[in-house]
């Protein structure tokens, strides 16, 4: 295929695209559950892995490479590949990630201190980037999209010349010194990008931008001001990323010559030692549907699967004040709240991504050819008080986005809002719809469905499912379903009183429902999650599991007995023997700083329980403190920074262990952190280990 872009959209073999794409750090998590995860997010509707290729952890020691188990990046891109992914390499060579020198190995820093000019065209830094590039390049040797594998874009650097690197001409020059010098070495793809906020310089490269709901590396252990990202814009830039640093300038680039893309939507946020905000599913969907209603043509998350730091030889391998930056984070933990969890586990924020990016999967075409035209413009992010509301249309077609959501602020209710979509001969009116604080969406007006066309409804669109095709192997368009959503009295209105075969659901079932095609296109609803694996329907659930199809499917899952129907729905129940793992703690020893627990877990004897098959067993940890670490024997598997959460850990990641120590950190009522809910204290101070549950998972 053929993947180019001009001043709106992507464009792939000439026609609108419009992917969604997701953070993935290979070296953050085990290889053996690569498969399994990059299936997550491509039945959650990524279409293209975004990854950073970390120097530091493939150098860590001079002239020593390690892509080996975490770092083996060939097999972690033909699993893509095979997955059905297309990739995204951001080959730094300074990447930042919340890692230790930003990804530098400690003797490439040092070269700094020895009057090497990092990150410029200084030519002893560039023969170090070169060989290592080389060595990143040998890897993925005929896995670039001109040899028909799936890599289609590299990003060169990060934030460079926002977050260090040089301005100006020297920064520009630099950015293409190292595009001239990554196509040189091989990496010749379709797409090269690379980060526009904070005036960072891109030389020649496509900028893509970013917006976090939240800024936990700012200095505040305060209430932040009301976010920007929540306000329908057409200014690209969010200033909150990297506010730290205090670089001034909005873009150094002519935003009318590029289409609007996001790279670094926060999928959550990474908490750090002195502000821990909580990114829940609701402000990720929000600021997302903002994103489109303000004219976005690529959906990029930052991260959209959580991780694990990898061990270090030399050191551990996470940003820290002790190596110079700003922030202190876990030393093993990068969670990030993500949609895809630390340790495979799915989010609310996944299922809220999920309906944006099923509806672009189907309909993505149209909506990348939408220029947005934003009524009100300039509203200011502390107004509770204005709907903020915007129109991608055509004229003569389009959708009429709303936002009533403020992150940790209540907005005005708003009565009978009569929305307006625009068209050349005028507008089209909706019903009026009543929109409460917290409220977020869109509508369509004019929408071809088939040989139907959709005047209005108060109900979004989320797929399209195609039967199996007639005897001549061509589809009938009387045999596509389109499903919508939406908790309002839907109101559908046809042209001519033709209609298209609408199957709609509540908004909490299209949060759990999955779009799977096997033998035709099939709508499932799994409060977990569900894959076609080998042409067959894959289903992931505890010892009771409950499914609703739309249609009856041909062939039922293992284990699954049809028990009726709902509706149009038909009804699917399994019931295993699963026996349940048992956990107790105890205190085993503390002082005024800390307390340390011991965790057994008695596993009951069956055969079966397997990670890599799918088995396996989640202990859930609640506890008040400043933080928590984990030990396995004596090595510390995880570290956590109080949140308010339960943190999952998944036994099966760590082959079943019996026993686990679990360390609890104090915390004071006078400790300088922000946290959106302090705990009980006791004495102005808390650390305990409080509840620990456990959960079985089988697919």
């Amino acid at each position: 295929m053929e993947y180019q872009y001009n001043s709106s959209y992507l464009t792939r073999d000439g026609r609108p695209w419009f992917p969604v794409m997701g953070e993935m750090h290979y070296t953050r998590y085990r290889q053996e559950l690569w498969e399994e995860s990059l299936r997550k997010m491509k039945v959650g509707g990524v279409t293209i892995v975004s990854t950073y290729v970390i120097w530091l952890h493939h150098e860590e020691e001079e002239g020593v490479f390690d892509f080996s188990g975490c770092r083996d990046l060939k097999r972690y891109v033909e699993l893509c590949d095979r997955v059905g992914l297309k990739v995204f390499l951001r080959l730094g060579p300074w990447v930042h990630g919340e890692c230790r020198n930003g990804g530098f190995p400690d003797w490439v820093a040092a070269l700094g201190k020895e009057g090497v000019k990092l990150r410029s065209n200084d030519d002893t830094y560039l023969r170090y980037v070169r060989r290592y590039w080389e060595q990143v390049y040998a890897r993925v040797k005929g896995q670039m999209d001109e040899d028909g594998g799936p890599v289609i874009g590299v990003q060169l650097e990060n934030e460079y010349g926002h977050v260090g690197g040089q301005r100006g001409e020297e920064g520009e020059a630099h950015m293409r010194t190292l595009m001239a010098l990554a196509k040189e070495i091989g990496f010749r793809v379709p797409l090269y990008t690379a980060t526009g906020w904070g005036g960072a310089c891109i030389g020649d490269a496509l900028p893509v931008m970013g917006g976090y709901c939240e800024a936990p590396w700012d200095p505040s252990t305060g209430e932040l001001a009301a976010n920007t990202n929540y306000i329908i814009s057409h200014v690209r830039n969010d200033s909150l990323i990297a506010c730290d640093h205090h670089v001034e300038g909005a873009v150094t680039f002519d935003e009318s010559r590029f289409p609007y893309l996001t790279a670094e939507l926060g999928g959550g946020v990474q908490v750090t030692s002195h502000r821990r905000p909580v990114a829940e599913g609701r402000d990720i969907g929000a600021m997302s549907t903002v994103k489109l209603a303000s004219g976005v043509a690529l959906l990029g998350y930052y991260m959209y699967h959580g991780g694990s730091n990898p061990k270090g030889k030399l050191s551990t391998l996470q940003e820290s004040r002790a190596t110079g930056y700003a922030n202190d984070l876990p030393e093993i933990n990068y969670d990030f709240n993500a949609p895809v969890r630390q340790y495979g586990t799915i989010s609310d924020t996944y299922k809220e991504i999920k309906l944006l990016a099923a509806f672009l999967q189907d309909f993505g075409e149209d909506m990348a050819a939408l220029s947005a035209e934003i009524i009100p413009e300039d509203v200011k992010p502390e107004d509770m008080h204005t709907l903020r509301t915007s129109c991608r249309h055509d004229g003569t077609h389009g959708y009429v986005f709303f936002n009533n959501y403020q992150r940790r602020r209540r907005m005005d209710a708003h009565k009978a809002v009569v929305f307006k979509g625009i068209t050349d001969r005028g507008e089209a009116a909706f019903p009026a719809v009543d929109l409460e604080s917290g409220a977020y969406g869109f509508f369509p007006y004019h929408m071809q469905l088939g040989d139907a066309m959709l005047v209005s409804a108060l109900a979004t669109p989320y797929c399209r499912l195609e039967g199996g095709g007639n005897s001549e192997g061509q589809q009938d368009h009387m045999d596509t379903t389109y499903v919508f959503y939406g908790d309002y009295e839907p109101r559908y209105c046809w042209k001519d009183g033709r209609e298209a075969d609408i199957l709609h659901l509540s908004r909490e079932d299209a949060l759990n429902a999955w779009k799977v095609t096997l033998d035709r296109d099939y709508l499932v609803l799994c409060d977990n999650y569900v894959w076609e694996e080998e042409g067959r329907l894959a289903v992931t659930g505890g010892a009771d599991t409950r499914i609703r199809t739309y249609p009856a499917l041909q062939t039922i899952p293992d284990g699954f007995v049809e028990k009726g129907t709902e509706g149009r729905l038909t009804v699917y129940e399994r019931h295993l023997e699963l026996p349940r793992a048992e956990a107790e703690f105890s205190a085993v020893s503390g002082d005024e700083d800390s307390v340390v627990y011991e965790i057994t877990v008695s596993y009951p004897e069956e055969k079966g329980r397997d990670r890599l098959s799918g088995r396996d067993t989640l202990l859930w940890l609640q506890y008040a403190g400043f933080g928590m670490e984990i030990y396995c024997g004596e090595e510390k598997i995880n570290d956590h920074f109080y949140t308010g959460q339960q943190v999952p850990v998944s036994l099966g990641y760590f082959g079943f262990p019996e026993k686990l120590r679990v360390k609890v950190n104090a915390l004071r009522e006078d400790t300088a952190v922000f946290l959106e809910q302090w705990p009980e204290m006791e004495n102005g101070r808390v650390c305990r280990l409080e509840a620990v549950t456990v959960t079985e998972e089988c697919r």
